[in-house]
């Protein structure tokens, strides 16, 4: 897929998980212990064969530069092509929010690739996808504009974007939905087409005012574009809430979730850091949990996820709860359905617990 170009549109709406990204964007929330949420769509690009990479920037952008750096570990630090950084852009007075203008302000780097085709991604969802299969179907199809969505399997009291397609995968009907019901088809923020289509697409829309791709790009000229849509039938988790942080966390547990996410032909990458393995105490007990390099256990891990360097000091008991990096839990301490962000400290016997379905979640750099 050398002649794709891919672009990361790292502006998200974070208003339902503000508490985690209140220093950082949607895209380096950390998860699954030592990732970051923009590394399953990048790997995704990197596993297809995509070598040009662009990344629009969001305000908050300190923690991509630091995680991404020069790319090395997604093998983007390349003589040619490789990582290239779209600065954010500073909207218009008059400007809603919406990713238009940024498209529109970063046009002489599409203009100028060499590529044919334009992959568009956002970061909130997590998956493990061969962009290639998507790439046949849009050229056995000649559709203009290719959208990647997922069945979901459970309903959702989240905002989403739903497709409605014909037997041959021709769209009939995009609708953003209040909520998600079980079997909808679940447009995964992914586009695929022409750059020549792109960048028409952009210009008409800008020059006319708009503000939002999908909305007055695509759903005010649904008419007179081609769209198709293409399934992915592996699994698909959208980050869009702080409840959907913690589920999808604990989707994890499951083994055969972790499998096809990890374990496959194409792995996910992160930015590498090596660090002692995890040393378990003779008192400590672990059940069902992933546990990152660095840290140090006395007491006792159920259900949960360990980020790099926590420490559980003695007695303590830590259940269905995701602990981030550096975090200190000492002796005597509980803590249950809880997300502790980076560096929290929980003092000897402090109990803290969420409700299961509806997490407590601790700031970065607390101490309690």
């Amino acid at each position: 897929m050398k002649n794709v170009l891919g672009i990361m549109d790292l502006y998200e709406d974070d208003k339902q998980i503000r508490t985690l990204t209140t220093k950082r964007p949607v895209a380096t929330l950390p998860f699954a212990g030592r990732y970051r949420l923009l590394d399953f769509a990048l790997s995704s690009m990197v596993n297809s064969g995509i070598t040009k990479i662009g990344m629009m920037m969001p305000a908050k952008s300190r923690s991509i530069l630091d995680h991404l750096r020069s790319g090395k570990d997604w093998d983007l630090a390349r003589r040619h092509d490789g990582l290239f950084y779209l600065p954010a852009i500073k909207m218009d007075k008059d400007s809603r929010n919406g990713n238009l203008q940024s498209f529109y302000r970063h046009m002489s780097f599409i203009r100028q690739s060499e590529q044919e085709y334009v992959l568009i991604c956002n970061s909130r969802f997590v998956y493990n996808i061969d962009f290639s299969t998507a790439l046949r179907f849009h050229q056995n199809t000649g559709a203009d504009i290719t959208m990647v969505y997922h069945i979901e399997n459970k309903e959702r009291p989240d905002n989403a974007t739903i497709l409605q397609t014909g037997e041959n995968g021709l769209v009939t009907e995009i609708a953003n939905r209040p909520a998600v019901y079980e079997n909808s088809k679940v447009f995964m923020g992914i586009y695929l087409m022409s750059r020549k289509k792109f960048m028409e697409i952009i210009c008409t829309a800008y020059e006319r005012g708009g503000y939002d791709f999908l909305i007055d790009g695509i759903l005010r000229h649904q008419d007179n574009l081609n769209i198709y849509g293409f399934q992915h039938e592996g699994y698909v988790s959208e980050i869009c809430s702080t409840i959907s942080y913690f589920k999808t966390n604990m989707d994890l547990l499951e083994p055969e979730i972790w499998e096809e996410l990890f374990m496959g032909y194409n792995p996910i990458y992160t930015r590498v850091r090596d660090e002692a393995p995890v040393q378990y105490k003779k008192q400590a007990k672990v059940n069902n949990s992933l546990v990152a390099n660095g840290c140090v256990i006395e007491g006792s891990v159920e259900n949960s996820i360990l980020f790099r360097g926590v420490k559980i000091g003695k007695g303590v008991q830590v259940k269905n709860s995701v602990i981030m990096q550096n975090c200190e839990l000492q002796d005597d301490a509980l803590v249950e359905n809880v997300i502790c962000d980076k560096n929290v400290v929980v003092s000897d016997g402090k109990w803290l617990k969420g409700a299961e379905n509806y997490p407590l979640i601790i700031e970065k750099n607390t101490v309690i």
